[in-house]
This record gives C-alpha cells, structure tokens and sequence, in this order.
C-alpha cells in the first residue's frame, strides 16, 4: 500500500489523534506508525540482557556467523511494540488488552545502523461473545527496514472496548 492509499494514514503527534474504540476501525485500514534506528551499541546492550548470543553481542564473532552484527529478533520485536504504543497513530481506548500472538516472523536480520518502522494492518473484527462491551480485533503488524524490505511480521490479537454501554445492548 502506498501512503496516498486512502486506507492508510499517519500522524507522528498522538496527542492530535482521537481515542480508539472498537467501532472506529475499519477492515483494511493501515495505521503507519514513526521510525527508530537501531546504532550497535543498541544492540548489543539489548542482547547482553535478554538474548546474549554472539551474533547480537560479538561483533568479530557475528562477522563469521551472519556477515556482522545483528539485532535479537526479540529486540526487533520489543521495537514493534514500541513503535505501536508511541509512534503517533495507534490510541487504544482504555482498557485495550493484548489477546496474544498468533504468527511472528523474522524474514530478514536488522543491522546497526537500521531505521525501521511499523505498519499496522486491521485483518478481521468481531464483537466478544463472552464481554458484549468488548470487540475483539485481528491486526498484522509488518516491521520494515528503510529500504522497504519486510524484517518482520506479526499477526496478534487484541480485546478492545466498545465505545458505549449503548452500543452493547443494541448489538
């Protein structure tokens, strides 16, 4: 999709964009989401923690494994969720829950010096059978570096609340 696409929209200043309830999303909508850059230091720092294999924390050690360094597909994936919550397009209403994850996927390695990005795609909705106040939404969220090419993707599920209490009962 392209951004003159009228399905797609962006705005980096969340304070500017309205509060999101279930009713407000639209089949085939595409939220753009801001861009962070991943410098080696980065990397390496978020590895050393939390995923401490020597392609994301050895440099010498990544060169001979994965032609140099690369970033955890888990940090790749804590980026996402950052870029989701504060990347200016994307205000869940109140009380919005992560259902889970139903698909992830690291297509290409992120590398020092990588800017990426998230596009936040609505797949299906439906309204909650067991909480009438909820809608439950299917979204992919696709993760691209700056050249465009796919580093990530992820299909997740969210329970996000209906705008009224008048809109439960006329359902």
């Amino acid at each position: 999709m392209r951004v003159s696409d009228p399905r797609v929209y962006g705005n980096t200043d969340t304070t500017q964009q309205p509060v999101l309830f279930f009713e407000d999303f639209v089949l085939g909508n595409i939220i753009l989401h801001g861009s962070v850059t991943l410098a080696e230091a980065d990397i390496i720092r978020f590895a050393a923690e939390f995923d401490p294999q020597p392609m994301h924390t050895d440099p010498m050690v990544a060169q001979s494994v994965a032609g140099g360094l690369i970033a955890s597909g888990w940090h790749t994936a804590s980026l996402t969720m950052r870029l989701l919550v504060t990347g200016g397009n994307y205000r869940p209403a109140p009380g919005t829950l992560g259902l889970g994850i139903e698909a992830l996927h690291w297509h290409c390695p992120v590398r020092p010096g990588d800017t990426l990005r998230v596009q936040l795609e609505l797949l299906s909705k439906r309204l909650s059978k067991s909480r009438p106040e909820f809608g439950i939404l299917t979204m992919r969220c696709t993760t691209v570096n700056q050249h465009e090419v796919v580093v990530q993707t992820m299909i997740t599920t969210a329970l996000v609340p209906r705008r009224s209490k008048q809109a439960c009962t006329a359902a």
